[in-house]
């Protein structure tokens, strides 16, 4: 851990850097069709650090996706990820015109430089490979996702309770720069950074929150990074509901953003969709996220809303996100968001709306 002086060093760090949004380096063009994205769990430790009771035997069944869900929500020592519905939901992807998977890698890899952090029967990064070279001759584009907020990086182990600390930085590092290598460069690397509050950490017996420039610090340490090994950052956008003056002062026009929201409101007066017409006002490219969490409506209302206040230029496309765990339980409720896809892609086809455009 850092000692009390290097602890106020990092701080006038960040109180400098967080000054400093334009820092990152610019992105190279690309022309590509509108992206249709579907966000995958390969890791699942993401939400709470330990497991209950009912959960903690080896002999649990799931019989429904609920289930589990609810038995991958707490942290488990071993990969909770299914091949068999991996490549049926890879399948059904091409079938209905998809193009993009994020891949949430968390501690589901056997890392390099961090070993300790991969859990039980986690992929080698000789399969990882496979798999992502096999998924772009299917035409589905890899992108990475590691997510360091704190109310989710217990992927992170150890390193997680050490949120800020020159380790923490070495960690983050390395991670990044061999998960960019692994994927062989990819256009994007999702951050996360999502939900960063105490409430969001209820469930957690370990919490904590950077705030103000630290926080700030941290984001842009990390895309600092990103783009140093050549990719682009896409972060999750939630922190402008809260911060809105702070946000569009502060974040790079260079990241790409994913608002999210899973109702069935919309409208320029409705939190949080009303973010939508916010960021595409202020300059920033997106990918709207909708999801079959809460409703199975809310990723065609999405699309509709987005491609009405979202100016064509920044509409970079869409990504849908049913957290759900890999697992074959949840198969059924994994097509049915690919399938909510697959309509919206017919129905912009119809009207012309997916037609290739310069992405910056």
């Amino acid at each position: 851990m850092t000692n009390r002086r290097e602890f106020i060093k990092q701080a006038a760090t960040a109180a400098v850097v967080s000054s400093m949004p334009n820092l990152l380096l610019s992105q190279q063009k690309y022309s590509s069709d509108k992206i249709w994205a579907y966000l995958v769990h390969l890791s699942y430790n993401q939400w709470e650090d330990h497991l209950k009771d009912e959960y903690k035997d080896e002999n649990y069944q799931c019989t429904t996706c609920m289930d589990a869900r609810l038995w991958a929500h707490g942290y488990r020592p071993e990969l909770t990820f299914d091949d068999n519905t991996w490549n049926a939901l890879l399948k059904e992807m091409v079938n209905v015109g998809m193009n993009m998977v994020v891949i949430d890698v968390g501690d589901a890899v056997q890392y390099e430089s961090h070993p300790g952090i991969a859990v039980k029967h986690a992929w080698p990064k000789t399969k990882l490979r496979d798999e992502l070279a096999k998924m772009r001759k299917m035409g589905l584009e890899p992108i990475p996702k590691l997510n360091f907020a704190t109310t989710h990086d217990i992927w992170l182990g150890e390193y997680s309770r050490m949120i800020s600390t020159r380790k923490y930085y070495d960690v983050c590092r390395d991670l990044i720069g061999e998960l960019t290598d692994l994927f062989d460069k990819p256009r994007f690397f999702h951050l996360g950074m999502d939900e960063e509050t105490a409430q969001h950490q209820i469930k957690q017996d370990y919490v904590v929150v950077r705030q103000n420039d630290l926080w700030w610090a941290d984001l842009y340490f990390l895309m600092g990074e990103v783009e140093r090994n050549g990719s682009r950052s896409w972060i999750w956008s939630d922190y402008v509901w809260h911060h809105p003056d702070l946000f569009f002062k502060k974040m790079p026009k260079s990241v790409l953003q994913s608002n999210w929201y899973y109702g069935t409101k919309f409208g320029p007066d409705e939190e949080p969709a009303k973010y939508y017409d916010e960021l595409d006002r202020h300059g920033y490219d997106q990918i709207p996220t909708g999801s079959n969490h809460s409703n199975p409506d809310n990723f065609g209302l999405t699309v509709d809303y987005c491609k009405k206040v979202i100016s064509a230029e920044r509409l970079y496309g869409f990504m849908t996100a049913p957290w759900r765990p890999t697992l074959s339980p949840c198969l059924d409720r994994h097509k049915a968001a690919i399938q909510q896809v697959g309509k919206a892609i017919r129905s912009c086809r119809c009207t012309g709306d997916s037609d290739p455009v310069d992405k910056k």
